[in-house]
């Protein structure tokens, strides 16, 4: 075997090795979301008509921003308040909102708390998990609380498909 004969099997060793090595980071780079959990207590859901949603502040996230000395420029920005987003699934879910709770309704009247529970790093960027509580208005005890986290290209992103795959498997299962 001569030397370039040699050269040429160094250099398809070495072009395997970066092949191998930049579809192992193609596949590391999808970041595998924890399943969604739901815990159900004693009552459900659908003995409920009604929902009031504590208000929640707004998520304002950009991504790709740059800036100098005149200003801040490109990239995009989002915004989303959660309580809208868990509204709107639930509207879509045949549940009317109430302003307030009244002792007329308070039997068919669930109260819909939201909180982020956690960030997870993964791989090169983070995710974020949301946990929503659903309470009944006339007892005050929990109905059930759906827990998941979500990745995007914006920290609102994040929150939004949280919020979206935490009440997924909620209605879902009803179907």
């Amino acid at each position: 075997m001569n030397i370039t004969e040699q050269m040429e099997r160094i250099y398809k060793i070495i072009y395997k090795c970066m092949f191998l090595l930049l579809v192992g980071c193609m596949f590391g780079g999808c970041a595998s979301m924890r399943p969604p959990v739901v815990h159900t207590f004693d009552d459900s859901i659908n003995n409920y008509r009604y929902f009031y949603v504590s208000p929640t502040g707004d998520y304002t996230s950009s991504s790709g921003v740059y800036g100098n000395q005149y200003g801040v420029y490109g990239g995009i920005t989002n915004s989303i308040n959660p309580a809208t987003i868990i509204s709107g699934i639930l509207f879509k879910n045949g549940f009317i909102q109430v302003n307030e709770i009244t002792p007329e309704n308070a039997k068919e009247t669930m109260i819909v708390n939201f909180g982020e529970s956690g960030r997870r790093n993964v791989n090169l960027g983070y995710s974020i998990e949301v946990t929503i509580q659903f309470i009944s208005a006339d007892t005050q005890r929990p109905i059930c609380t759906c827990t998941a986290e979500g990745q995007g290209s914006t920290e609102a992103d994040d929150v939004r498909k949280a919020i979206q795959r935490a009440l997924d498997p909620l209605f879902n299962s009803k179907k």
